[in-house]
Formats: C-alpha cells, structure tokens, sequence
C-alpha cells in the first residue's frame, strides 16, 4: 500500500528582519522594517547610544522589504512603498537591506534542513517545500528536528506546515506564525481550510479575489461550494477548473529537487529620475552594477546566457524593453555590458528614467556551450 504523502512548506519567519535582529538585538520587540535605497546604517553615538533612521524620515521610492511582525501590526507590510507606510508607522526603525547576510543565512538554513529531510524544492531566498512521506519517524518529531535544526544553524524560527500537498502545506505554514507548526489532513479540509479567505490560495491574486467578491465569494468553503460551470463562465474554462481543485484541496504537484531557471534579472528602481545625458556618469555606474550582479547570478547557478535584455522605465511610466541575442553563450560581467551596450544603443530616449533592468535567458550549463564560432560576438535580436 502507498503510505499517504507527507509534504511540508518550510518558512522562515519574517526573514530578513530576524536576520537583522541577530545583529542589532536591542530590537527585539521593537516595529522594524526593512528596505529603501541609501538609507542610513545604525550608529552609536558619543555616549553609547544607539542611533537608528525612523521611517517617518525616509524621502524617496524604495519599497519595504520585510517588516518585523511588530511593524505589521501596525498596516506596515512587505512590498508597500516606504512613503505609504511611513503615513501608518513614521515612529518604525528603518534599517538598510544586507542581501549578503540573507544569503548566508538562506544557505545555512538550507543546509541544516537537507541533512534532516534531504527532499527539497528551493522556492526563493525563505521557503522550501519537503517530501517527509518515506522518512521513519512520526510527523510531529520529524518536524521539530528540523525546526531545531534551522535554530541552531541560524538562530532563527521558522514555521512548518505539513499535509498532503504543497497547496494546503503553504497555507498552513502562515497559519500560527511566528515559529508554528501546523499538520492537516485530508479530512480537515472543510473544518480547517473552507472558513479562510480565498486570497489564502497561493494563486489567488487581489485581481482573482476581487472578482470572486463581485461574485459573492469570500472563503475558500465558498469557492468549493460554487457551481464549476459558474466559475468557468467567469475566469475560463481552465481557471475555473483549477479554482474547484484547489477549494477542495486537491494537487497532486511533486516535490522538484531541481529547477532549471530560465532566465535570470536584476532591476534597480532610481531613488530620483534621471536625465540619460546630464546624469549619465550615475547612470552609467548603475548599469554597470546590474550587470556584476547578474553576472554573479549565472556564477551562482553555474549559467551563462544566450540573450541579453535591458528594461527602461520612464518618468511617465511607459516601458522598453530590447534584446539581443549572442552567437557564443556569455557569463562574464565585461560581456554581458558589452551587449547591454548594444541594447542601449537601440532605445528611444523621450523622458528621464525611472527603473533600470538587465535580464539574462536562453541559459545553458557551460558544459552545453558551443564551439566558438569564428563569427562577431553577437546579432542584433529583432
């Protein structure tokens, strides 16, 4: 008999924040947030005191990049723009992102996880589905080793969530956070699962949500409850499909231990617009950053790229993209600013600018790279 499937969604707390309260721990307790551009680092001043920027104080269009559970109980959330939040919490400390040490942390959580339940499916910097189902140890246990586990690599809490599919695991893993840890089976669904607000379906979105309520949908009991026909009618055929599947807790998505990314991108929104010939000097140096960092992605995924794009946001808020693709795959940070150049080259420029991206696609291992061609490095793309 195929014993049932155990799948756990793993979520680190408030991520970037607690990684933040490891090294400022006078903190703890305290409304935080995270985010911004060129915002201040905390310092103590002459008689020992430490200082720290007030979100009350931040000018500019960063966003929050996480916030501590203090902070969201006060409306202030990750993704909202700091100038918004600031109206909710200008009292809130604002700290400067650390990307290095949230990687570190990502790394090590990950690490202590996998020598626990080696089954993993990477799904970004905080989170990782497991497959628990033929490990020999009861649920409970297994998933307080792992808990322990992350703890002592991290000195961070994360909360789990275990049923029988990655669906109802990743609603349950938000559902007694911080550091919860909570189990479902198949036959709690319409106890446990119908009462909650459809948005609590990961692939709900506001726009889904809204159009459910001008339906007289609310929960999720209420979706399931919903004539197929009726949600097929409103979202198409195969939303509406998936809309009934998942009310009722229905996926039968395997755990990926592997995930062969596609592309890779970095954007940088500007903290002001600027004018592409009186400002080039900065903006020559920013297009010069995202391209390192993309450079450093492929690294990391042992990648290099076929195609590079650029993304320009202007002032009024239109968007260009252009691409071109490369005749010998590429990785190094030199390479990709001599496409971007290209790219460039190619944009009409009819307003300052507003947001800077620089994609890299069509990836290939460098173990698939052909032999170089006795060719110009690269063709325009259309």
């Amino acid at each position: 008999m195929t014993p049932a499937r155990r799948i756990a969604h793993l979520d680190m707390d408030a991520f970037f924040a607690s990684v933040e309260l490891l090294r400022y721990p006078q903190l703890k307790g305290h409304a935080v947030v995270v985010g911004g551009k060129n915002v201040p680092a905390p310092f103590m001043d002459d008689t020992g005191q430490w200082q720290y920027g007030r979100l009350g104080q931040y000018a500019g269009r960063g966003v929050i990049t996480t916030s501590t559970y203090e902070a969201r109980a006060l409306g202030v959330f990750s993704g909202m723009g700091l100038m918004q939040s600031a109206k909710l919490a200008p009292e809130a400390i604002l700290l400067p992102a650390n990307f290095e040490a949230y990687r570190d942390h990502s790394r090590r959580f990950k690490q202590a996880v996998a020598s626990v339940a080696p089954i993993m499916e990477d799904r970004g910097i905080d989170e990782i589905y497991l497959d628990l189902t033929d490990l020999d140890s009861d649920t409970v246990s297994l998933a307080k080793r792992i808990k322990q586990a992350v703890f002592d690599a991290t000195g961070l809490s994360c909360s789990i969530g275990i049923t029988p599919n990655k669906l109802l695991s990743k609603i349950c893993s938000d559902l007694d956070k911080p550091d919860g840890l909570t189990l479902l089976s198949a036959e709690e669904i319409t106890t446990r699962i119908w009462p909650l607000p459809a948005s609590k379906v990961n692939g709900i979105g506001p726009k889904a949500t809204l159009k459910l309520a001008e339906l007289g949908i609310h929960t999720i009991g209420d979706v399931a409850q919903a004539p197929i026909l009726d949600l097929q009618q409103a979202f198409g055929r195969q939303m509406g499909q998936w809309l009934h599947e998942v009310s009722h807790g229905i996926d039968d998505r395997p755990v990926v231990t592997y995930r062969d990314p596609k592309s890779l991108s970095r954007e940088s929104t500007l903290a002001a617009n600027l004018h592409v010939k009186h400002d080039r000097e900065a903006l020559t140096r920013m297009v010069d950053d995202l391209c390192q960092r993309v450079a450093e992605d492929l690294a990391h995924k042992q990648r290099r790229c076929k195609t590079v794009g650029i993304k320009v946001k202007f002032a009024d808020f239109s968007v260009v993209t252009r691409d071109l693709t490369v005749l010998e795959p590429i990785g190094e940070a030199r390479d990709i600013r001599d496409a971007v150049s290209e790219c460039l080259k190619r944009v009409v420029w009819h307003d300052r600018i507003r947001l800077l991206g620089v994609r890299a696609s069509g990836l290939v291992s460098p173990s698939e790279d052909p032999p170089v061609p006795q060719l110009p490095l690269w063709r325009l793309g259309q």
